[in-house]
């Protein structure tokens, strides 16, 4: 948890230090919005008053320091699977730090952001594990998807004419594309344009049980259980805790 707060410290010093640096010579206000003039709502002949947040207004680099480290404090809490947090309480919370006055023993703090964070990752990685499961029932049905013994689908875009295959000790050389079962790509060589060398003994097992199958030249879409893939663990912002992953795969080479 010290690293935890150690990211959101070093975004908020950086974020603070930037803007600073940038409104040096800004104008001492700037609206983000102009206040629009709200009717009163009525209803026969009595007049209802509304309640409309009034716009928020940027009125000096202490102000938009302020806001510029609310947000990066949030993407860091998303970033992390604590999006879901008691706002009301959270706010009392970065009160209660700034005057050093907490209602909860500072030593174990960082054992209830554990707590949090571990609940949620169960949470979500049971979701995603049904989503896949149910996702890899459906899948198996497809013309031209075969289903192995470990639980990796996986379908032959191209067959390779060279019948070398790589061993789990080979260094292969690779173009592929991931993306989740929803479609979202969280990472790909061929968006990049360019292909990616690696040991196969230091990728997900997934793919360590799958390469050995291909020749070089062989182009395949791997369809992968969590338990081959990440497991329970969050691995980055797009591949939550007990997900299912598509690779499309093509073997260039083995070095």
């Amino acid at each position: 948890m010290s690293i935890m707060k150690g990211q959101i410290l070093v975004l908020a010093a950086i974020s603070l230090m930037q803007l600073a640096q940038a409104q040096t010579n800004a104008k001492p206000a700037v609206p983000v919005k102009k206040a629009v003039a709200v009717k009163p709502l009525k209803v026969g002949n009595a007049k209802l008053p509304m309640s409309v947040t009034p716009p928020l207004v940027i009125k000096n680099v202490k102000d938009s320091a302020s806001y510029a480290l609310g947000y990066r404090i949030a993407q860091s809490l998303n970033g992390q699977g604590l999006q879901k947090i008691n706002l009301a309480v959270f706010n009392k919370g970065l009160l209660a730090g700034f005057e050093g006055k907490s209602i909860i023993i500072d030593s174990i703090l960082d054992n209830c952001i554990k707590t949090y964070q571990e609940t949620m990752s169960a949470e979500k990685s049971a979701a995603n594990k049904l989503a896949g499961q149910e996702f890899l029932v459906k899948n198996a049905k497809k013309p031209g998807v075969v289903s192995l013994p470990n639980g990796i689908q996986y379908e032959i875009l191209v067959a390779g004419k060279d019948t070398t295959k790589p061993t789990i000790k080979d260094k292969v050389r690779c173009h592929y594309h991931g993306t989740t079962i929803d479609g979202t790509v969280f990472d790909s060589s061929v968006q990049r344009g360019e292909p990616i060398t690696f040991p196969l003994n230091g990728v997900i097992k997934g793919w360590q049980e799958s390469l050995p199958l291909m020749s070089i030249g062989s182009k395949w879409r791997l369809y992968i259980p969590s338990e081959l893939a990440y497991g329970d663990r969050q691995a980055g912002p797009m591949i939550g805790p007990g997900s299912t992953l598509i690779f499309e795969v093509e073997l260039l080479g083995i070095e």
